[in-house]
């Protein structure tokens, strides 16, 4: 007897598509054997979209896991007794919600599977792509977020302009970055280990200095730094080589801490092993009132200050309220960047920013939520942390955008794929991205362009092992090849 083919059915807008979506539909097709994508027309959504129904469809029909989608004007209750598919897919934020696709599932046997798809799924490899632009850079999706948010090679340049006027502070833990460079010999014969021969050895001031450096190289007018440095050779090498940023620097000693050193031994273009010298309780209380005196007698000069938080105890709580109050109080815009990789941290914690760059993980991390989909995961983010913005920078997949209105009872979002496929070492991709998005936020520019430029930078950035400044005629290049 033949097996009847289980098909599975999902309707929705798909305004803008993003890695959430990709997952879902994926996760849909696993649920069956033929997935059903309905895609509502513009008459049939509640919200004007910034993306034609044509466009919506073909970006659905782009993806390996659909097998088939068609523009939609009925509800989804005309579309199962149509259809009467053997499941309904929802996203999981649904599942505590009103469904009426239930009553007509139920009365053939149809299932309704709530369900958002495993967020460690790379969604890049389930879309179906034309080869790129150019050597490294694929600017299609740029241009078409750029022609959605009337974004201009002029207004990027009159961008570039402002910035030129900021002052800066930068505020985290400085981390020199080893990257021990070999060739990968083989495993040995005692134990299952690589062992790699290694030939090369270079060293970059990471954390909080690059992500000053990145700001200060991309135009910022003064840029300050506040750190902690341990007594130890990685600080010699911190005060050696921290002048060629051009920062005005305030680099404080705590002789309890290590300053943190992290080593990457790399074979070619991998990464094999990473050692982290580190040490992560909190700065005592006399530190943390020095760095309060540094940023007072700073701030009334100030456009922007950046949390750039590697979670090694640099920022207690206190002294994050504490200075985020003092910025408050002078209309200075504040930002943040909190890692979760290899310690733990909480974003959430950095309270009224205007802009928050997390990664999934640590959104998932500071909500405690393995469940949601990225935009129900995005607005929890908001409601607990106030943030004005948010981005969930999602590696290779790029960016999802997040904006919520003031009372956060409402949002808009966007994502925009990254424009260097090909990154060699993406280590410094979340850095470069914050420096160029905040100065453009603190410039007073739509936040839409300040991720434009942000992403381009990240793709600069990640062409080349090594988290060293952005070179600007490197990036200004850049946003003039993604209009051409």
């Amino acid at each position: 007897m033949a097996k009847t083919k289980k098909t599975v059915l999902v309707v929705g807008n798909f305004d803008v598509l993003h890695p959430g979506h990709i997952r879902l539909l994926k996760f849909a097709k696993e649920c069956g054997d033929h997935l059903i994508v309905a895609v509502n027309e513009d008459d049939n959504m509640s919200v004007k979209s910034r993306i034609s129904e044509r466009h919506r469809l073909e970006m659905v029909q782009s993806l390996e896991c659909v097998d088939e989608a068609f523009l939609n004007e009925a509800d989804s209750v005309t579309l199962i007794n149509q259809y009467q598919p053997y499941a309904v897919v929802k996203g999981k934020e649904y599942e505590e919600k009103d469904n009426p696709e239930l009553d007509a599932l139920k009365s053939y046997g149809g299932k309704l599977i709530f369900g958002s798809g495993e967020f460690e799924t790379n969604a890049e490899q389930f879309i179906r792509r034309t080869p790129s632009i150019g050597k490294n850079f694929d600017y299609s999706e740029a241009k078409r977020y750029a022609s959605r948010h009337s974004i201009t090679l002029e207004s990027v340049l009159e961008a570039f302009d402002s910035i030129k006027q900021l002052n800066v502070l930068v505020i985290g833990e400085v981390i020199v970055d080893e990257y021990v460079q070999g060739s990968a010999v083989g495993l040995s014969q005692e134990d299952p280990t690589i062992v790699m021969t290694p030939n090369k050895t270079d060293t970059f001031l990471g954390g909080a200095a690059i992500t000053a450096g990145h700001i200060k190289a991309i135009g910022a007018n003064e840029v300050s730094l506040i750190s902690v440095l341990g007594e130890d050779s990685a600080a010699d090498y911190v005060t050696q080589h921290i002048d060629k940023y051009n920062l005005s620097e305030h680099l404080l000693v705590d002789n309890s801490r290590p300053t943190p050193l992290k080593t990457r031994y790399r074979a070619g273009n991998k990464t094999l092993l990473r050692v982290n010298q580190v040490r992560q309780h909190k700065i005592s209380k006399e530190l943390q009132n020095t760095i309060i005196d540094i940023v007072k007698s700073k701030v009334s000069s100030l456009d922007l200050l950046v949390f750039s938080d590697f979670n090694y105890g640099l920022l207690p709580q206190s002294l994050v309220d504490a200075i985020t109050l003092l910025c408050h109080e002078h209309s200075v815009k504040v930002v943040a960047d909190s890692q979760t990789s290899s310690q733990v941290g909480d974003i959430s914690r950095y309270k009224g920013m205007d802009l928050i760059t997390p990664t999934e993980r640590e959104v998932r991390v500071a909500l405690n939520n393995p469940d949601d989909g990225l935009v129900i995961l995005a607005q929890k983010l908001a409601r607990k942390s106030g943030a004005k913005n948010i981005v969930i920078t999602l590696a290779e997949e790029g960016i999802l955008i997040h904006l919520p209105n003031k009372d956060f009872s409402n949002w808009e979002n966007d994502n925009l794929s990254a424009v260097n496929k090909h990154a060699v070492d993406p280590a410094g991709a979340g850095d470069c991205f914050l420096a160029a998005s905040s100065l453009v936020i603190a410039a007073n520019k739509m936040p839409w362009l300040a991720y434009y430029l942000g992403s381009i930078a990240a793709a600069c950035q990640v062409g080349a092992v090594g988290n060293t400044p952005l070179d600007f005629n490197v990036l200004k290049k850049a946003v003039i090849d993604s209009f051409e």
